[in-house]
């Protein structure tokens, strides 16, 4: 794979920055399989936006991510941006998140920040690429969602205050679940029917720093959250998917230690549970995530040749012990320009996660980044 990223402060208060990857297929991968056993290349650009900054000000139009939350890689509250879960031997985890079209503009005061953002075009996470591990054959054609008669938007506000040795932040969204949900035909014949589902998130994180070590927290209420989001025609453990809102608590907490100037290892954990789960469910029925469900994430990186190679580990499993996906990177900087980064990934889960289908996966990426 190949990493692109472009920046330009072409004039004061003005900044372009865009960013793409452009990744090959090559012999014995699923993508060379299901194209017709030849080598297949695609694209995509990730970042694409226009900064104007002034007074204390900023506004960014464009395709970008609003991360919440303080728990790095694992929080409660990232949950705005939409995700595809492919290909991460090339693509760093971060990058997984994929950007929108949006409008964002942020306030510094003297006082705190306030930071708003308005999505008008949501988007969903995409269906599996034929081929790859996350495929399956259903029973109906999966199709996008219509946009036509039902326009839909997301927007947020943000309030953060800062004090010596901490932060904390409010915050308040209308937002799009990012998986849609797919329901058989009434017919029994034709394309599957997407739905989607809007909520409302409120959340709190805080963070506080002690020495060499930060501490973060964060906490989300969802009121109106689909309680089988990931129910798929013909694959849900139940004899016709659920369409049953729910309200959802959760929280993320974790560290971050700074061993030395070149060590640092951090750990967050991810827990959430449903409100009067059972309410609603018809005798027989269960939910799939019921009880409290969520997953802890621990990483540690290596500055090593003055900050040149960057030797990297990350591990991250359930709570319910029923899957590991361990990653080893190194990233070496070869000029202000060139970078390369190789990765092996590993995954290990049994039959009670979706990760099953990754269950004794091995692999091995590398991928060449040109910034500009």
């Amino acid at each position: 794979g190949i990493n692109i990223r472009y920046q330009n402060a072409f004039s004061p208060g003005w900044l372009l920055q865009a960013s793409g990857q452009i990744r090959s297929y090559w012999k014995d991968d699923y993508e060379y399989e299901a194209n017709g056993d030849r080598i297949d290349l695609d694209y995509r650009v990730n970042e694409l936006f226009l900064q104007r900054s002034f007074d204390q000000h900023s506004i960014k139009f464009g395709r970008q991510t609003v991360v919440w939350g303080e728990t790095v890689g694992n929080s409660v509250l990232d949950v705005i941006n939409h995700f595809e879960f492919r290909d991460l031997s090339i693509i760093d985890i971060e990058d997984a998140r994929l950007n929108q079209w949006m409008v964002v503009w942020d306030y510094f005061g003297d006082s705190g920040q306030f930071s708003t953002f308005i999505n008008l075009y949501p988007e969903f996470n995409p269906a599996p690429v034929r081929g790859s591990p996350f495929f399956f054959e259903p029973a109906f054609n999966i199709t996008d969602y219509d946009r036509d008669d039902n326009p839909f938007f997301e927007i947020g506000t943000q309030y953060r205050l800062s004090f010596e040795g901490s932060d904390i932040s409010f915050m308040a969204a209308y937002l799009v679940e990012n998986q849609l949900r797919y329901e058989d035909p009434v017919t029994g014949i034709g394309d599957a029917i997407a739905r989607k589902n809007d909520f409302v998130l409120l959340g709190f994180s805080a963070n506080r720093a002690i020495g060499k070590l930060l501490l973060n927290f964060d906490f989300a209420y969802s009121h109106n959250v689909l309680a089988d989001s990931f129910s798929f025609p013909g694959t849900s453990s139940l004899a016709a998917p659920l369409d049953l809102k729910k309200n959802q608590v959760g929280t993320s907490f974790g560290f971050e230690y700074a061993v030395s100037n070149e060590q640092s290892v951090s750990l967050g954990i991810q827990a959430q549970k449903l409100l009067d789960e059972d309410e609603g469910l018809l005798p027989g029925q269960q939910l799939i995530n019921d009880g409290v469900f969520g997953s802890w994430l621990v990483r540690y990186s290596n500055n090593l040749m003055n900050g040149d190679l960057v030797l990297s580990s990350t591990l991250q499993g359930g709570l319910d012990a029923n899957s590991l996906f361990a990653m080893l990177g190194a990233n070496y900087t070869i000029s202000d320009n060139w970078a390369i980064n190789a990765q092996i990934v590993s995954i290990t889960a049994n039959n009670s996660t979706p990760l099953v289908f990754f269950d004794e996966d091995v692999r091995l990426g590398a991928t060449i980044t040109y910034s500009f």
